[in-house]
């Protein structure tokens, strides 16, 4: 289903953004080298990311800062709580 903008959301819209979902360990793999790479370059990084949003096709991502993120068709959301999982 799509919602446009005169369209209401579900009142559960929210809640399901937090359900866990299981993603393809590819992905999880490249958004984890994603924000390795990032903290690399900028160690100085004091906020931490909400996850990264990453193109399921091209394996291409960028860290997400915001709480709701905006994503294209081809891409997903990967939550920092599941990036941070191999990290520490």
């Amino acid at each position: 289903m799509v919602y446009t903008s005169s369209q209401q959301w579900p009142e559960n819209y929210i809640e399901r953004m937090d359900i866990p979902m299981l993603l393809d360990p590819v992905l999880l793999r490249s958004a984890r080298q994603i924000y390795r790479t990032y903290y690399e370059v900028h160690p100085e990084l004091t906020q931490r990311p909400t996850g990264v949003a990453i193109d399921r096709y091209t394996h291409r991502g960028k860290l997400i800062f915001k709480k709701r993120p905006i994503l294209l068709p081809q891409e997903c959301f990967v939550p920092f709580s599941q990036l941070e999982a191999e990290i520490y």
